[in-house]
């Protein structure tokens, strides 16, 4: 064996064919450095079993089920915790003769039962797969590259055109998720963890995790190294029902638009937004405002003379206040009580423009309460960058939920929300013509029905179809004769 002796007191080293020295002081580093790269190679790296390995789930011992100091074993993808003696990984490595683990929350691997660290450059795709990372200019190449990658099992997918799997009755969550994850500015802001890492909250409040959740699920979703094409939104959704008090759930059927408003509100809230209008992602893409018109109706039970009296009191003088909006809720007409023998071939369709002129400044509708009538119009003051219609399909009473079947048609491109403004908003805007990029669809009946969502994928101009893990690719001629619940539109900039 040759002696070290030499080394310790002369080592050459060239990061920029310099030739310097260490000197015999760092006799002990060079040893340490010596031994570490003992450690660098592990005769194990060949029974790592990728396929086995999915990142999506609860970081939690599947043992004791803590959260704390967590390793997965990448031989058969488990979760155990520790790593020394009569941990439960340390006993899984032995029984199983299962040697390679990565810790979640450091992201180091080791090598077990014999306790050292793994440095190989081959496990960077694990890690990645993990913690996506993207930086400014693969962003900026999202909208633009058509290119395909390919997942380990070999099947060819686009990064952003995924599943997200289904867990029980998750679809209408699933759907807005995949929704959002196509509102450029929204997706952007959450692929760089840099954009809300620094977001202080008050002490005790957690709700600061749905904006982590959230981040990771995007990553996952637009993960250009995926090693499946679907992703697993279990995590996110824990920290949904958690937050939300379990009024969301995921073994339970529930409604787009209710978990749409909760999710955006909240977060809103965690990043710290307040009521102006950039004082977060959410309301800089999705905020408008209108002026609500309203005037009270005398009771229908008194004479004219009486009613006169009562229009000329303040109280049944008009009101305007001006309100904020994410969505828009469109109306769509009551569908015909009396069909014909030819029922299968009538099915009653509504042109979306129609539906828009609820919010032409004119248009009044009756708004009844339990006591009192109110007549209200609606004039848009402010368009956000992005559009979300509502169309109200569904009417709920005491007894059951009635669905309305009427088809909107709309265009898929050039829809121009001009037309319902006044003169003087008008001017305000540069732009007011829109483009889809997301259309939810709601199929069967009201309490047992299901959700797809149609998403537009910019890089390549196609549009797919997404339910759960099934995505296809659909021509737009088709998205138009479905059941449209929730529609995102984006500004055109011109």
């Amino acid at each position: 064996m040759e002696s070290e002796e030499p080394l310790a007191k002369k080592v050459k080293i060239e990061p920029d064919e310099s030739k310097e020295t260490i000197d015999v002081k760092d006799e002990i580093d060079v040893k340490n450095i010596k031994k570490e790269s003992n450690y660098r190679l592990c005769p194990y790296l060949d029974t790592i079993n990728r396929q086995f390995l999915d990142f999506d789930f609860e970081k939690l011992c599947s043992v004791s089920l803590t959260r704390i100091n967590v390793y997965a074993c990448l031989v058969c993808g488990k979760y155990f915790q520790g790593r020394g003696t009569n941990t439960h990984a340390y006993t899984h490595s032995v029984a199983e003769s299962h040697h390679v683990f990565l810790n979640l929350h450091t992201l180091k691997f080791y090598c077990l039962p014999d306790n050292y660290e793994i440095i190989d450059s081959s496990l960077d795709d694990i890690k990645y797969l993990l913690n996506p990372i993207f930086t400014e200019d693969q962003i900026k190449m999202l909208d633009v590259s058509s290119k395909l990658t390919r997942a380990i099992d070999g099947s060819l997918y686009t990064p952003g055109i995924v599943g997200l799997n289904n867990i029980k009755a998750n679809d209408y969550c699933n759907v807005v998720l995949q929704a959002l994850s196509h509102v450029k500015p929204l997706r952007d802001y959450f692929l760089r963890e840099e954009s809300y890492s620094n977001v202080k909250r008050p002490p005790g409040d957690s709700t600061y995790l749905l904006v982590t959740r959230f981040g990771e699920l995007m990553r996952k979703l637009w993960n250009p190294r995926n090693f499946k094409v679907h992703v697993s939104p279990h995590e996110m959704l824990q920290a949904v029902v958690l937050w939300s008090r379990k009024k969301f759930q995921f073994t339970e059927q529930g409604d787009p638009i209710d978990f749409l408003s909760w999710f955006l509100n909240e977060l809103h809230r965690a990043l710290n937004g307040n009521k102006k209008r950039k004082s977060s992602i959410i309301y800089r893409s999705f905020l408008g405002s209108m002026k609500i018109y309203s005037r009270k109706i005398p009771p229908t039970e008194l004479d004219d003379k009486q009613k006169r009296t009562l229009l000329a009191t303040p109280e049944y003088q008009e009101t305007v206040t001006e309100s904020p909006f994410l969505y828009l809720t469109c109306d769509l007409p009551p569908p015909p009580l009396f069909i014909d023998e030819f029922r299968e071939n009538i099915i009653p369709q509504v042109n979306l423009y129609q539906l828009l002129t609820k919010f032409n400044g004119q248009t009044e509708k009756e708004y009844k309460t339990y006591k009192e009538n109110f007549m209200k119009r609606f004039e848009i003051t402010q368009l956000p960058p992005y559009l979300i219609l509502y169309i109200k399909r569904f009417t709920k009473n005491t007894f059951y939920v009635e669905k309305n079947p009427t088809i909107v048609n709309f265009p898929v491109k050039n829809v121009d929300i001009g037309e319902f403004l006044t003169p003087e908003n008008k001017e305000k805007h540069k732009n007011t013509i829109y483009d889809l990029v997301a259309n939810i669809v709601h199929d069967g009946e009201p309490d047992k029905g299901t959700y797809r969502v149609h998403i537009l994928q910019k890089s390549t101009g196609k549009w797919y179809e997404m339910q759960d893990l099934h995505v296809i690719d659909i021509l737009p001629q088709m998205i138009t004769l479905t059941e449209a619940y929730i529609q995102i539109y984006e500004l055109r900039n011109v």
